[in-house]
């Protein structure tokens, strides 16, 4: 290993667990960019070793949240569950696509992150339950996206809960960690036959430097203000996605 790229990895990792911990999701949107150019991984092994990255990352930042209590266990079960579904077929089916259709799908999908998290959320509203059609719908989105493009869906499900579920930020955070940790494992198991073609040495080393961020970040996530956070993030997508459009066009 290059030294260069192993601080690399370091550095990564951290990153990717601080936008885990603090907001919730993300860190998917971000470690398939650094595997691809910074790490030179083709865009099938960046999804499938991005799955495991944030897989870790997730679990290390739920710890505190279900000490908290700030996890719905059932309608992030659920939506695992029923996204089942489009989360292996999609996955299953991802080879077949052509790498810019995905690069330039995976654009599209940063760019309504992105919008997502400028949006400011309703606040004093009572909390109420998820519908079934909400739910239905939520999860077949969210197991496309994780099947597709190696996230966990958690930008989904977040503004989801908070805009129009009225949930605190905070548990919708703790719940799409949950939804997150349980895609990101569905999915890396349906790619199993292309897990010998990654050299998961860097992969690697970006987890261990997320996981101990991650459940660091999020027990502070609570205290933290994180709308300035967001905000920083979404540009920070918005440019990742203007990068890879151009790099493919």
């Amino acid at each position: 290993m290059e030294i260069g790229l192993v601080i690399t990895a370091l550095i990564s990792g951290g990153f990717i667990g601080a936008v885990l911990g603090f907001i919730g999701a993300g860190g998917a949107m971000v470690s398939v960019p650094i595997l691809l150019y910074l790490f030179d991984f083709s865009p099938a092994a960046a999804t499938t070793a991005a799955l495991a990255v944030v897989f870790l990352a997730a679990v290390a930042g739920l710890r505190p949240k279900f000490k908290s209590r700030d996890v719905l266990v059932k309608e992030a079960l659920t939506i695992w569950l029923l996204g089942l579904i489009t989360n292996i077929g999609f996955g299953l089916l991802v080879e077949r696509i052509p790498d810019s259709v995905i690069l330039i799908g995976f654009s599209v999908v940063l760019l309504g992150a992105a919008y997502s998290m400028l949006v400011k959320p309703i606040s004093d509203s009572p909390e109420r339950k998820m519908s079934v059609w909400a739910l239905v719908t939520l999860s077949l989105l969210i197991g496309s996206l994780t099947g597709l493009f190696g996230i966990g869906g958690g930008f989904l499900s977040i503004p989801v809960l908070v805009l129009f579920f009225h949930t605190p930020q905070n548990k919708a955070a703790g719940t799409s960690l949950l939804i997150i940790a349980l895609n990101c494992l569905t999915a890396l198991a349906a790619k199993f036959a292309i897990w010998s073609e990654i050299d998961w040495g860097y992969p690697l080393l970006i987890s261990v430097a997320a996981v101990l961020v991650a459940g660091f970040a999020s027990k502070k996530a609570a205290k933290t203000p994180t709308v300035h956070l967001k905000r920083g993030f979404a540009f920070l997508l918005i440019g990742l996605a203007g990068f890879t459009i151009l790099t493919q066009v």
